[in-house]
């Protein structure tokens, strides 16, 4: 699925975000609120106005997930099982709803062959993610 090249981009990027998931996290989370506020149905527990705390340690527990499919990149399927299992059967999370950005925080450092790797890569995850719902 991915080229040597970019799995060096995909952890080029990992090694950049590992250490700054939660506010990464809680970033992400406040811009899926704002894009598709729909999506606050799925996160009951975060309630209607959120903290920051729990942006923080929901965004940071999102991310952590992400790092474990980095680490994972031959076998997304088994690393992410649970997670997707979780999704689908107990959360019943909508799938179409998993947008990240990157490029806000990285800029620069984020370049068009790590977005495409990147892109390439959380399609990955989207399609583990959302085996269970078929």
């Amino acid at each position: 699925m991915l080229s040597a090249l970019e799995r060096a981009h995909i952890e080029q990027v990992w090694d950049l975000i590992a250490g700054h998931e939660a506010p990464f996290g809680a970033e992400l989370l406040l811009r899926l609120f704002t894009v598709y506020p729909s999506t606050k149905l799925y996160f009951k527990h975060l309630g209607a106005f959120p903290d920051e705390v729990q942006l923080l340690s929901h965004g940071q527990r999102m991310l952590q997930a992400v790092g474990v499919a980095v680490q994972h990149l031959d076998n997304l399927r088994a690393a992410l099982s649970p997670l997707a299992d979780l999704h689908a059967h107990v959360l019943r999370v909508d799938p179409a709803n998993f947008p990240v950005v990157l490029a806000a925080h990285l800029q620069d450092e984020f370049t068009v062959e790590m977005q495409a790797a990147w892109d390439k890569f959380l399609t990955g995850v989207a399609i583990v993610m959302t085996e269970q719902y078929r």
